[in-house]
């Protein structure tokens, strides 16, 4: 999606936690192969198609995405920078012009994962109740990914 410059607006925090029945190795790598990420890293009715992600998975490296809505075609770009990739643990990234920032946290629970999404500098419009779903809807996709994947 899309994000616009934040200067001035009402920014918050969204943090959303989920366990996966998957090993965090297996979860962190979906989150870093293009192949993966295509299959589940969208909110429903959009799709990522897997030609249009970039994935340099290392400090100052490059994580751009380009959602397609299904109704329309509409596109909706994202382009971010990443700060952090510790694997299996850590992956944190910054939306380039707009500063709002991802850190995901995978953490081993007894074989499984829980995956701890916490995002900062984030606008108004990123927090209401739909988009929050959208990330809820990514995360029901992600578990359909790695059931077919296991």
């Amino acid at each position: 999606m899309s994000v616009p410059s934040t200067a001035g607006s009402d920014l918050g925090e969204v943090t959303l936690t989920r366990v996966f029945d998957a090993p965090r190795e297996r979860v962190f790598r979906a989150f870093v192969e293009p192949g993966q990420l295509s299959r589940f890293w969208s909110p429903a009715g959009t799709s990522l198609p897997v030609e249009k992600i970039t994935i340099e998975a290392r400090p100052g490296g490059a994580f751009e995405t380009v959602m397609v809505a299904d109704e329309d075609g509409a596109e909706y770009p994202m382009s971010a920078t990443y700060l952090e990739v510790a694997e299996p643990e850590k992956l944190s990234f910054t939306v380039n012009g707009a500063g709002l920032t991802s850190t995901l946290t995978f953490a081993d629970v007894d074989g499984r994962t829980e995956l701890t999404v916490h995002q900062t500098d984030v606008p108004a419009m990123l927090r209401t109740p739909e988009a929050v779903a959208g990330l809820h809807s990514s995360f029901d996709q992600l578990v359909v990914h790695l059931a077919r994947t296991a």
